[in-house]
């Protein structure tokens, strides 16, 4: 005998644990009953439902017949001389006619006169509650897969409103390079290519990432994060500055070389709020925090301007440009410098003029003023001149010992003394 508060006890904690609407598991458990019906009491063909009441724990059985006539099934004689109906399907005959399964509209309409062609017309049947021990077996297949699809489906609509956001798990294992994120009822892959190069995650830390795709796949629901994408930056201040949050203040732009350094062009949609100072934070707690959160990962935050000659000369930050010269048909901008600042705006192995590139999307030539030029390909490719490469070429010859003019000088006046 069933009893009902347990049984209700344990659709409310299913729902509660696992997110699935008690409606849905009803829905499993009836589909089951009716499988397990047809499996010992049932025939070839029918359609059996089955109704359970959740207050008296009772179950009660139908079969269900398709109303049909002669434009769905068509009249023809055996080999014996008989009159049958096979169903057509597309102009192909196929299956035979089964009482079992369809029902003639003329006889459909002495049992309910409105009925119209398709519709269902229902048979109660005897209650059965001996089933055998493989009919059982189904039903309890039937029920584990219902509801595991129901959870299935649960998850993909959670987790789907959450992608292109950033979501928090705890690191459950890590397999090959690859991390995998628990997070109670799902479990994300932070591959190796999306992580944080030099970064080192351990079992059980809490951890933090940018959800950017959601699959379902027949091994489950694969949650595919990241540490690395550029909008990961985006999200995170998003959460530390309520400006960007309102869209008082519009991140533009990011370039991103996770690990390292990155650029974001910010902008204001307020001319009393400063985009910059926004996302900097008062004492600059904002920025720290996610630097903090990217492992020491450098941010500048430039100030986004539609005159592309103040865009590409802030991209440069922290060198600062003598002057511009931008051509719009090959979107291209040559930056010239002085020849102190030609180091700075170029960057370890040219990673500043190669960031500001990928932010605001011109090609940028930098130049010292005394003809020292770098090039920068698309912000992909970073080309370095004869000139740069000879003057590069003296500077360890100095280091090493070699003395210049100046120096020969001095020592003459020390020895004259």
């Amino acid at each position: 005998m069933l009893d009902i508060k347990t049984f209700k006890s344990a659709l409310e904690q299913l729902e509660e644990e696992r997110k699935i609407p008690k409606e849905k598991i009803l829905d499993a458990i009836e589909q089951a009953m009716a499988a397990a019906y047809k499996k010992d009491y049932g025939k070839k063909g029918q359609i059996i439902r089955a109704k359970f009441d959740l207050e008296t724990g009772k179950t009660d059985f139908f079969q269900i017949k398709i109303v049909v006539d002669e434009s769905i099934v068509k009249l023809e004689e055996n080999n014996e001389g008989e009159k049958e109906y096979s169903v057509k399907t597309d102009g192909d005959e196929r299956t035979h006619f089964n009482p079992e399964h369809h029902i003639m509209i003329e006889d459909a309409k002495i049992i309910k006169k409105d009925v119209a062609l398709n519709d269902e017309v229902v048979f109660p049947l005897e209650a059965k509650d001996d089933y055998g021990r493989i009919a059982a077996q189904t039903a309890k297949q039937v029920i584990v897969q219902r509801i595991r699809e129901a959870e299935r489906t649960s998850i993909i609509d959670e987790y789907g409103t959450k992608e292109g956001e950033i979501i928090g798990g705890i690191v459950q294992k890590i397999e090959r390079g690859n991390v995998y994120i628990d997070f109670n009822r799902a479990t994300g892959v932070l591959p190796a290519e999306e992580q944080i190069p030099g970064e080192y995650l351990q079992r059980g830390q809490r951890i933090r990432a940018y959800l950017y795709s959601v699959e379902d796949s027949p091994r489950g629901i694969n949650l595919r994060l990241s540490r690395t994408h550029p909008k990961f930056i985006e999200k995170l201040f998003s959460i530390e500055a309520p400006e960007i949050q309102s869209g008082v203040v519009e991140i533009k732009s990011i370039a991103r070389e996770a690990g390292a350094r990155s650029k974001i062009a910010v902008a204001s949609n307020d001319e009393h709020i400063d985009p910059v100072g926004s996302c900097v934070g008062q004492k600059g707690t904002r920025v720290n925090t996610i630097t903090s959160e990217l492992g020491g990962e450098k941010i500048d935050i430039i100030p986004w301007s539609e005159d592309p000659k103040i865009f590409v000369a802030n991209s440069l930050s922290p060198a600062k440009v003598l002057s511009i010269v931008v051509d719009e048909k090959e979107h291209k901008s040559v930056v010239e410098v002085s020849d102190d600042q030609l180091s700075l705006a170029i960057g370890k192995g040219g990673q500043n003029v190669r960031l500001a590139a990928k932010l605001t999307g011109w090609r940028i030539d930098i130049k010292g003023n005394g003809g020292n030029e770098v090039t920068s390909t698309d912000g992909d490719k970073i080309e370095i001149k004869e000139e740069v490469e000879e003057k590069k070429s003296e500077g360890p010859e100095l280091v090493e010992g070699k003395e210049t003019e100046e120096k020969k000088v001095t020592k003459k006046t020390k020895k004259t003394k």
